[in-house]
């Protein structure tokens, strides 16, 4: 019996009373098997004939509350009371010390926090060790919590490093503390709305693991691949385009950065985050465990990004800013949004040595994951 993070994937012998069928999982039976699309067109489904009901409790969907039964009982109303509570320590926190990017350090934490609650601290919670509710995991279910964080941890320390080096808070939201009542109602407009987002964004890495009687096996191979590929691309378009940030800082640049990842997209570091999330979703798709409601999360993570908290909240930051003290480098903002688009790349950007460098990289985690996989 191999040990360790990634050891021997027998999770059906690990796991004697869970059957890895889609009859088997709860009545409500939200997941849909990606190879049916027949059965995609009603929510709930009816059980397949011979099917018995387990629980014995709930004789229909439809004769219980929405908030008895599925993925609102179990997944998003504790991850809402989870996010929330988060939140309002945050809040506080940030009232204490007059600054508002405490939000910004529980983003990703809070997320990470979630995703390792639903996997291992509930089982932990109700008897198992630690070791026990690791070792219930498949491989894929570990390379969902690993995924997550990876993610998690690299945007924390990122956050908390450039926080502390600044000490003070991040001049985006001087404006909005000119509000002589913004903390009053802050908690209400700005805090609690983030732990929605993270809420509906973390349902694909919390609902599989709250779901009993549901195992991510990865079914079908080339779906598996396509989702490791998608997160490594994200992920090495996020890390890279911090690093040369931070690398064209430290060496005097003042102007705006169009070198490297820069010069694919105007915010390569967000499109790096919508890939990054969107993998989850794939890998539930290759493992047949994808409800219609987990597309939620990558969906409310490209809103966030795109409308609320990423690019649409930096460029009207740079614009306010750059407008009113650096008349030159309003100038330079300006040309740089006529030559490259916000989010997502054009067809020009094919020929791009950049793009096709985080594609490589992506490709050369494929292979690693595969051989891992392979001789583990």
């Amino acid at each position: 019996m191999a040990s360790g993070w990634f050891g021997k994937d027998n999770a059906p012998s690990r796991r004697p009373d869970v059957q890895i069928q889609i009859a088997d999982r709860e009545p409500n039976n939200f997941y849909l098997p990606s190879s049916n699309k027949s059965t995609q067109s009603t929510l709930p489904r009816a059980p397949p004939a011979g099917y018995v009901d387990p629980t014995h409790s709930i004789p229909h969907v439809q004769n219980a509350s929405l908030f008895d039964v599925g993925i609102l009982k179990d997944t998003l109303a504790p991850s809402l009371g989870l996010h929330s509570g988060l939140a309002i320590i945050a809040w506080g926190a940030a009232n204490y010390t007059g600054r508002v990017e405490a939000k910004d350090w529980l983003w990703p934490s809070g997320q990470v926090v979630n995703a390792w609650w639903s996997a291992v601290g509930r089982r932990v919670y109700q008897g198992l060790t630690l070791s026990q509710a690791l070792y219930r995991l498949s491989w894929h279910e570990r390379l969902v919590l690993t995924g997550v964080t990876l993610w998690g941890g690299r945007l924390f320390y990122r956050i908390a490093r450039r926080s502390i080096k600044r000490g003070e808070d991040d001049p985006r939201y001087s404006q909005v503390k000119q509000d002589k009542d913004f903390w009053v109602k802050s908690l209400f407009t700005t805090f609690l709305p983030e732990a929605f987002f993270q809420m509906l964004i973390a349902l694909p890495f919390t609902a599989p693991f709250r779901h009993e009687g549901a195992v991510m096996m990865g079914y079908h191979p080339m779906v598996q691949m396509a989702a490791v590929g998608l997160f490594s691309t994200g992920f090495a378009l996020e890390t890279l385009a911090d690093y040369q940030l931070d690398q064209y800082k430290a060496e005097g640049g003042t102007g705006i950065l169009k070198e490297g990842v820069w010069s694919i997209v105007r915010h390569p570091n967000y499109l790096g985050d919508a890939f990054v999330h969107l993998s989850f979703i794939v890998l539930l798709y290759g493992s047949d465990m994808l409800a219609p409601v987990e597309l939620l999360g990558p969906v409310a993570n490209y809103v966030f990004l795109r409308y609320f908290g990423g690019d649409n909240q930096k460029e009207s930051y740079q614009t306010r800013r750059y407008s009113e003290s650096h008349p030159a480098k309003f100038a330079e903002l300006q040309k740089f949004r006529e030559e490259k688009n916000a989010f997502w790349p054009t067809t020009q950007e094919l020929t791009n040595s950049w793009l096709w460098t985080v594609v490589g990289v992506g490709a050369a985690t494929v292979a690693v994951e595969e051989l891992l996989r392979t001789f583990h």
